[in-house]
């Protein structure tokens, strides 16, 4: 193919002559005629236009499901049509895994558009509509709470998502599971300028009621609000109003009650208006500074939204209880503690309340245990990231997608390259880099980065990111993918952009400089325990929830797991789970960085290019085999295309294969090694090599049309007669051969009736034989006892006649009498005496007085542990009802005399 007509190549694989400027020209050129999409084999390139094109559109997406016979489907649709025949028709678990920069298109031009192919392919009903509605409406859902606008992309997913979609036997949606990955929550109380908080807030303050407002305590103006930085939330081409309710509306199809819904957005406000909650430095009477809230007003409406007395939030923000020895020590916090505790409740509140979001659809989408079912994984998560200023957040992204590339080096590169020597095929390896080298250095439980962080957020003693950093210039210092400015030095290497509290990496898609300010703050990820206790002493029942280790009874010494282990786990967990799947891929390339709409910018296209290592991929599908297949389902499914195997054959596999069905293929196509068969393309222009095949496969052929036609037929019966390439023989005979099915069924259907009525009729004839032997019988015994002239009251036969037939009748219908029926009635019973009990306890339920110690008695024995239960439970929750209408004076009053009661005990003669 020449380079005047590189745009007209749209599988990589083809394109001759092979280097990195045909390649970017190939991209370029395609991009500029809006062919956006570009295949290397089964891997998908996608370079966004930042605008919409006109190929997914309803009417689109119709069109390529009725027509997928002939129709080509643009190169999203055709990766998520492969995986999903794959997955119903070879019962092969699927993943489609999509990867690139932030801003190149992930989450708008790769997982939404294959969710909505899935749902629009997959069969209709009421019940799979649902769950296909449900499985689609999680998306503005979860990108209200977990997206943001970020420099590079005004809708940058802020958390990775993983969704499994599962599906039965047919291949219909049953339902999915949702995983989320390392929330950017340090975004919740500061964000660069330029940038926006997550999208729900602006959403909430722009589109919610003046009456929702004010029920939340919220003012529509978002320069009220410290974690909004006082700036105007204006974003060209984003509705935040319409947005809000296309969330609301998201809800209630996915099952979300009202209260719900509004205990969702009161959690919300509470994180939003903790922003605003000022706090002012004083001195106590010892000298020593302390803090207090500098405006209470703001402080009193979280309260009421929470259920929670001001004064314990007050003393939770402003002072910190510490264990020393054997007592506990309440000591006042300075301002900036303070506000590292403000921020960092904050960020809890939200980041716990997201995943409860994640949980609760779940709770609405899952499948119910026990069904059969085949999975389909869907991955979206953030791209490659490198800014000017790179901390904790940008580091732990980056280690995710190095292992995101890991999985696509090892499963496109070197596995089938390893599978070539190992299948015994001559093979010439084809040179790439292995990025191996940079996840151990991060990720290696003795000596990784990760572990000296945690080790050093554990260690006893000062700890600060000084120290942390001169660890790693130790542990690194001959590292090849580590440098730092005391590395730098040893080498005799100067270089000003490297400041002195940085390092940098060299990741497989460039350098990155970290700035190590903020490492241990945020890896340790500290709650203070007052805050926690605060949070779940708090009437609120879903804020409560966020905070089980508030229970005091529950409180625990030991450290909470730091946020670089739990986010190391969740990506092993997450690779494992890729791994045993077959997976399918999208490569997205951002083609400019200021979203401009078709600009292309080669420098940083290219530089993408070599960083995915499209290059080396392209060269090990063009000299490889693209497809492979165990011998046993090669033979089942391509049987019919050798004369040889079609309609019988005999002996082994691998014989069959080599020595017969081979003969009627191209020998040149084909490797048959070890175990596995492998397809490639003959030599020349692969456009235009010729495969002969059989007879048979013409025949193959003219049955899938046919099938095909008869689809079309059963949708729309005037198709075939419409002006279509179809002869009207073929609609005759369509005809014909309906019209013998129908016989064919009906007599079916008559045979067995016929064959029901008569076992029915037979089982009927047999009971009534019996009840008529029986009444012959005791009708003889009544002539009898008249002849003999006995007295019948004294007969024995008169008495026991009734007994005998009842006993004849009783093992003549005791096969249909059920074997349970003594436990059933034993259970009826049982269960009407406890309702009983119940509907008379209700009626006579003792006074709410907490002094009030009757309780009506158990009329049964076998209730009596059921009803000192019930007493008990009712003693505490009218002490509970007390409580809660206590005033504060009151609550106060009561305590002093506890403790006086205490106090004084067999000390006082007036406290006995």
């Amino acid at each position: 193919t020449s380079l005047l007509d590189t745009a007209a190549v749209g599988d990589l694989v083809l394109l001759d002559p092979l280097t990195e400027e045909s390649l970017l020209r190939t991209l370029q050129e395609r991009f500029h005629r809006s062919d956006i999409y570009t295949y290397i084999g089964n891997v998908v390139i996608s370079v966004n236009p930042y605008r919409s094109l006109p190929i997914y559109t309803p009417e689109k997406v119709q069109e390529y499901h009725n027509c997928n016979f002939f129709a080509v489907k643009p190169h999203i649709y055709a990766i998520a049509d492969d995986a999903y025949r794959s997955l119903r028709d070879r019962d092969r678990d699927q993943c489609i895994l999509i990867t690139g920069e932030s801003g190149a298109g992930k989450t708008g031009d790769g997982h939404k558009l294959v969710m909505s192919y899935v749902a629009a392919v997959s069969s209709k009903g009421e019940e799979v509509d649902k769950v296909k509605e449900q499985l689609l409406q999680s998306n503005p859902v979860l990108e209200a709470f977990g997206n943001a606008k970020t420099i590079r992309n005004d809708n940058s997913s802020r958390f990775g998502k993983y969704m499994d979609v599962e599906f039965d036997f047919k291949g219909e949606p049953l339902g999915g599971v949702i995983s989320n990955y390392l929330l950017e929550k340090s975004r919740i109380v500061r964000h660069v300028k330029g940038e926006r908080n997550f999208h729900i807030f602006y959403q909430l303050l722009a589109g919610g009621s003046a009456q929702l407002l004010q029920q939340l305590k919220l003012r529509q103006d978002c320069r009220h609000y410290s974690y909004l930085n006082r700036e105007s939330p204006h974003l060209p081409g984003m509705d935040d109003a319409a947005n809000f309710h296309a969330m609301q509306d998201a809800m209630r199809v996915i099952g979300f009650s009202p209260a719900e819904v509004t205990a969702l957005l009161e959690v919300t406000a509470v994180v939003l208006k903790l922003g605003n909650v000022e706090l002012s430095s004083g001195y106590q009477a010892s000298g020593m500074e302390a803090c207090s809230i500098a405006e209470l007003q703001e402080l009193r409406e979280i309260c009421e939204l929470i259920g929670l007395d001001p004064g314990t939030l007050e003393q939770a923000l402003c002072s910190r209880t510490v264990k020393a020895r054997d007592e506990m020590v309440l000591t006042t916090l300075t301002v900036p503690q303070g506000y590292y505790g403000r921020d960092a409740l904050a960020k809890n509140i939200y980041s716990r309340l997201f995943d409860w979001l994640v949980n609760r659809i779940n709770t609405s989408i899952q499948v119910k245990p026990g069904k059969q079912r085949k999975v389909m994984g869907v991955l979206d998560i953030y791209g490659f990231e490198i800014f000017q200023d790179n901390g904790f957040e940008q580091f732990i992204i980056n280690y995710c997608n190095e292992k995101l590339q890991q999985i696509f080096i090892l499963m496109t590169l070197k596995e089938e390259q390893e599978e070539y020597i190992r299948e015994g095929i001559q093979w010439t390896p084809v040179e790439f880099f292995d990025n191996s080298i940079i996840c151990d250095l991060i990720e290696n439980s003795k000596g990784g980065i990760l572990a000296m962080l945690d080790e050093e957020c554990l260690r006893p003693g000062v700890v600060n990111e000084d120290t942390f950093l001169t660890k790693l210039n130790q542990l690194f210092a001959t590292h090849k993918h580590y440098e730092s400015r005391e590395t730098q030095n040893a080498r005799h290497i100067m270089d000003a952009s490297l400041l002195p509290q940085c390092f940098r990496i060299h990741h497989y898609a460039g350098k990155v400089t970290y700035n190590v300010t903020g490492f241990i703050e945020k890896n340790n990820d500290l709650l203070f325990r007052d805050l926690s206790q605060a949070m779940w002493a708090a009437r609120h029942t879903l804020l409560r929830s966020l905070f089980p280790e508030g229970d005091p009874q529950k409180a625990s010494l030991k450290l909470p797991p730091t946020a670089g282990f739990q986010f190391k786990a969740s990506v092993a967990t997450l690779m494992k789970n890729l791994y045993s799947k077959n997976p399918n891929y999208i490569r997205c390339i951002k083609p400019n960085e200021t979203k401009t709409a078709m600009l292309f910018t080669p420098e940083l296209v290219l530089a993408q290019i070599r960083y995915l290592g499209l290059l080396e991929n392209v060269r090990v599908r063009r000299a490889g085999y693209a497809f492979r297949q165990l011998y046993s389902p090669f033979l089942e499914r391509y049987k019919m295309l050798g004369t040889r195997t079609w309609p019988r054959w005999a002996g082994s596999f691998i014989e069959k294969n080599n020595d017969l069905l081979f003969r009627d293929l191209s020998q040149a196509m084909w490797a048959a090694r070890h175990t596995l068969l492998r397809s490639l393309f003959p030599e020349g222009d692969p456009q235009k090599a010729s495969l002969k095949l059989p007879p048979t496969a013409g025949f193959q052929f003219k049955a899938s049309v046919a099938t095909l036609m008869k689809n079309l037929y059963s949708k729309n019966p005037n198709y075939i007669s419409s002006p279509h390439p179809s002869p009207p023989q073929q609609k005759n005979r369509y005809k014909q051969m309906k019209r013998s099915a129908l016989i064919i069924q009906t007599y079916a259907r008559g045979w067995k009736s016929r064959r029901l009525l008569r076992e029915l009729k037979f089982q009927c004839r047999r009971l009534h034989a019996v009840a008529k032997d029986n009444l012959v019988m005791a009708d003889t015994v009544r002539k009898v006892n008249k002849a003999s002239g006995k007295v019948r009251s004294h007969h024995p036969w008169e008495h026991a006649a009734p007994h005998w037939c009842l006993h004849q009748v009783r093992r003549a219908y005791r096969r249909f009498f059920r074997s349970g029926a003594r436990t059933c009635l034993a259970n009826f019973i049982y269960r009407r005496l406890v309702q009983r009990f119940l509907v008379e306890l209700r009626k006579n339920l003792p006074p709410l007085s907490v002094m009030d110690r009757t309780w009506p008695p158990a009329p049964y024995k076998f209730l009596n542990d059921a009803n000192q239960e019930l007493r008990s439970i009712f003693c505490r929750w009218k002490c509970k009802k007390y409580r809660e209408q206590l005033t504060p004076q009151r609550r106060a009053l009561l305590q002093a005399k506890l403790c006086a009661s205490e106090l004084f005990k067999d000390k006082k003669a007036l406290y006995p």
